[in-house]
């Protein structure tokens, strides 16, 4: 009995140990679990069949007054509103209008009785009190053409099925089945994908819209440090990876230069603020290749996810979000800061992921708002499909991108806030497009700009970077 209670009791402190762990981690904004609670949960993503993007037809926009004129021109009459019977069971909705032309409830039939459809005498069109065409587009089934149907409205999301029994969609998956999995179909439908199935997501979120620049919290021009002193921290931070606290302690070792730890943190915010308009919308010169990854980074405790999107044949970084969830909104903020970068999005694009829904999920969003782009998802380890054999390539190109960066992440040990988080990041993205040489590129720096080439030495380039940055913004402003 004794041995049992002290296992029991050996098991309850190390249960504690790993509360109280958690507990500082999130107070102290970073990771100080040992290395083996330190590493990140692999969290597999959630397996869901999506299905390919719908028809969608949207619908045009009409003006019932521009109508009524056109008539009148045409036939020397008005169009008379609707004449209705005095004994009519069926009321028409005064506030009710026209999805399509807006015209009034007097122009408007109840065209099946009080079934709930109606239709409008000015434009025609067909229309029901209940949706009334609010997506501004009508989503049809791409196997059998048939609408779609809206089954359920999520928070960020509705979901549209095809409840054609006839589809071939359908009825190949009903064929597919085994007789095990017939008998099981009959007794729990719910358990089967057998329907062709698309979410419509409504976030409020504007596509391809840029963000108006952040003004940095410490005035660049007014610190106590010397601009090539603020190229030498930003060198030994960002280009090789020291801490915070082994570049306060290198440069007062090396250099004779007293600095905290917290002000070069507050140094990196500032930069990154004035860098981060510069390396967003600079005119990159790119190809029509592009692959994306998320991987892991620690903020206030927590694992957070960023998302690197990578211009594979240029080297250069286009997207860099931190966000505390792997979901399809994230994806979607991803791919639209990639892009932002382009002047004009190729016909040609193509998007290399991993086997994560969410992409897909994102591909559809864009497709309603006109922007087309292929989506090619390499699954897994080994190479089990056509497509994982054609594009690993393009996939291990940013799984290498993944390690660079956290093999200069590892000596922050996580961060202690999100600003901290995307500055790290920013600057980290800032290095690698304009400071850093690449091996593919003939030890030349994926994006080249003269007025880098010409300084002598890497904290110099750093000022001038941060120089070219305050400018840009100053034209903006001017602009």
């Amino acid at each position: 009995m004794l041995p049992q209670f002290i296992a029991y009791l050996f098991e309850y402190i190390k249960f504690q140990e790993k509360i109280i762990l958690a507990l500082l981690g999130i107070i102290l904004g970073k990771s100080v679990a040992s290395a083996q609670f330190d590493e990140p949960v692999n969290k597999p993503y959630r397996k869901m069949e999506v299905d390919d993007l719908p028809i969608i037809e949207t619908l045009e926009k009409l003006d019932y007054k521009e109508i009524l004129s056109n008539h009148l021109a045409k036939h020397g009459k008005e169009l008379k509103p609707v004449r209705r019977h005095k004994n009519s069971v069926v009321k028409v909705p005064t506030s009710l209008t026209c999805p399509r032309c807006s015209a009034p409830s007097s122009y408007l039939y109840a065209n099946n009785g009080d079934k709930g459809q109606f239709q409008c005498k000015v434009c025609a069109c067909l229309f029901s009190k209940k949706n009334r065409f609010e997506k501004e587009a009508i989503f049809k089934c791409p196997h059998c053409f048939k609408a779609l149907e809206k089954i359920k409205e999520r928070k960020e999301f509705y979901v549209f099925k095809c409840k054609y029994n006839a589809c071939p969609y359908y009825q190949r998956k009903l064929n597919q089945m085994s007789k095990e999995e017939k008998e099981r179909f009959k007794k729990d439908p719910q358990a089967f994908k057998v329907r062709f199935i698309f979410r419509e997501f409504h976030f409020d979120f504007k596509p391809l819209s840029k963000e108006t620049p952040e003004k940095p919290k410490v005035d660049l021009s007014r610190i106590y440090v010397s601009p090539h002193t603020l190229g030498l921290i930003l060198t030994y931070h960002v280009n090789y990876g020291l801490s915070a606290r082994k570049t306060a302690a290198l440069m007062y070792d090396i250099h004779q230069v007293k600095i905290s730890h917290q002000t070069i943190l507050n140094y990196m915010n500032s930069v990154a603020l004035v860098t981060k308009p510069f390396v967003d919308h600079y005119p990159y010169e790119l190809s029509n290749s592009i692959c994306g990854d998320e991987t892991y980074i620690r903020v206030k405790g927590r694992w957070h996810y960023l998302f690197f999107f990578f211009d594979a044949v240029k080297k250069i970084i286009l997207s860099y979000p931190v966000s505390p969830n792997r979901d399809t909104l994230s994806a979607i903020k991803a791919l639209d800061q990639v892009f932002q970068k382009f002047k004009e999005i190729p016909e040609n694009l193509t998007v290399v992921v991993d086997g994560n829904p969410i992409y897909i999920l994102a591909q559809h969003y864009f497709a309603q708002h006109a922007i087309h782009f292929d989506i090619h998802r390499v699954i897994g380890l080994t190479n089990d499909d056509p497509v994982s054999t054609e594009y690993r390539p393009l996939k291990q190109i940013i799984e290498r991108l993944n390690r660079s960066f956290k093999g200069n992440y590892r000596a922050t040990t996580g961060f202690g806030s999100q600003e901290g988080s995307v500055s790290y990041v920013t600057l980290f993205v800032a290095y690698f497009n304009f400071l850093r040489p690449h091996a593919t590129l003939e030890n030349k720096v994926p994006v080249v700009i003269p007025e880098l080439e010409k300084m002598p030495n890497m904290p110099e380039r750093w000022t001038k970077l941060i120089e070219l940055s305050q400018q840009y913004l100053m034209d903006k402003q001017a602009a």
